[in-house]
């Protein structure tokens, strides 16, 4: 039988993958934010370069099992209660935040088949085959739509974060600690 506590927050697999996706979406920021850093064609660019591919990966599969426990386990009710209007707004930001988690790294994932096809998983003799053909073209445009889409990212991830500030220090609701 859940506890009352437990009730009151979010399922225990939800928070994890909760924080543990922030942290890789955080990670593949920082990886691809330092890139530039580096001189073009460096070891050292390739190796940021491919540590932001596979965190974005790792985003990419970790969506599936997150929304597999959201669908599960639903979200604990706010504590006082959300106006209406309140509510469709934190609904819509929570899908777009899911849409992003999915589309983003596909758009990456997409883009890198296209600029060289199949990729080797590092330390194996496997790789991800590509469905496509390489097109460069194609994926250049794919990439202009990943950089917009990343930095388009940054608005919808602050505004979760003001939101879960503004519920926990003016609001005075649940809202933060639920997902503690």
């Amino acid at each position: 039988m859940p506890s009352a506590s437990s009730l009151s927050r979010y399922a225990h697999s939800a928070r994890l993958l909760h924080w543990l996706m922030a942290l890789l979406v955080l990670l593949a920021y920082v990886l691809i934010t330092n890139r530039g850093q580096f001189e073009r064609g460096s070891l050292e660019r390739q190796w940021v370069t491919l540590g932001h591919f596979w965190v974005g990966l790792l985003v990419l599969l970790l969506v599936v099992p997150r929304l597999w426990v959201r669908q599960r386990h639903p979200a604990p009710p706010i504590t006082p209660p959300l106006a209406t209007g309140l509510q469709r707004i934190s609904r819509l930001t929570h899908y777009a935040l899911y849409a992003f988690l999915l589309a983003q790294p596909l758009l990456g994932l997409f883009t890198v088949w296209l600029t060289i096809g199949e990729v080797k998983i590092p330390s194996s003799t496997l790789a991800l085959p590509s469905p496509f053909a390489v097109d460069r073209e194609l994926a250049q445009s794919l990439k202009g739509v990943h950089l917009w889409l990343g930095k388009a990212f940054y608005w919808v991830i602050g505004l979760h974060v003001l939101a879960a500030l503004w519920h926990h220090l003016v609001r005075r609701d649940d809202t933060l600690r639920r997902m503690l």
